[in-house]
C-alpha cells in the first residue's frame, strides 16, 4: 500500500474515532450528572474530564487518538503499514480482555454500551478499521 493511501485510510479513522469518543464522554456525563447534578457548561466539563476519577476511563481511547493526530500532522514522517499495525494493536488492547491495564476503560465502556448511540459509533468506527485500513 502506498504511503498516500495509508495516510488516507488512517485520516478516515480520525472521525470515527472521536464521535465514538463524543459518544463515550457524553454518556460518562450523563453517569456523573446522576450522581452529582448538572455539569455546569462546557469549562467545568473539560475540568472535569481532565481532573475527575469519574472520566478517568476514558484516557485511554483519548491518549490513542492523540497519538494517531501526532502521527497523521508529522509532515516529514513516512507513514508505511506498521502504523497501521500500530493503530490496531492499540484499539485492540483496549478491548482485550487479557490485558489489564485497560480494565477501568473496559468497565466504562461496558456500562456505556447500551447505549444507542455508543453502539452506533462504536460500529462505524469498527467499520472503518475493517474497511479502511486493509493493508
Amino acid at each position: 500500500m502506498t504511503e498516500a493511501a495509508i495516510r488516507a485510510k488512517l485520516t478516515a479513522l480520525v472521525p470515527a474515532l472521536r464521535h465514538f469518543h463524543s459518544a463515550l464522554l457524553d454518556f460518562a456525563k450523563g453517569e456523573y450528572e446522576f450522581l452529582h447534578g448538572p455539569v455546569k457548561g462546557p469549562f467545568a466539563l473539560y475540568s472535569l474530564v481532565m481532573n475527575d476519577p469519574a472520566f478517568q476511563w476514558l484516557r485511554p481511547l483519548s491518549g490513542i487518538m492523540a497519538t494517531l493526530d501526532e502521527v497523521l500532522d508529522a509532515k516529514e514522517a513516512t507513514l508505511t503499514d506498521r502504523n497501521v499495525t500500530d493503530v490496531r494493536g492499540a484499539l485492540g488492547l483496549l478491548f482485550a480482555e487479557s490485558d489489564t491495564r485497560f480494565a477501568d476503560f473496559r468497565a466504562g465502556y461496558g456500562r456505556a454500551r447500551g447505549d444507542a448511540r455508543v453502539r452506533e459509533t462504536e460500529a462505524k468506527w469498527r467499520e472503518v478499521l475493517a474497511d479502511r485500513l486493509e493493508a
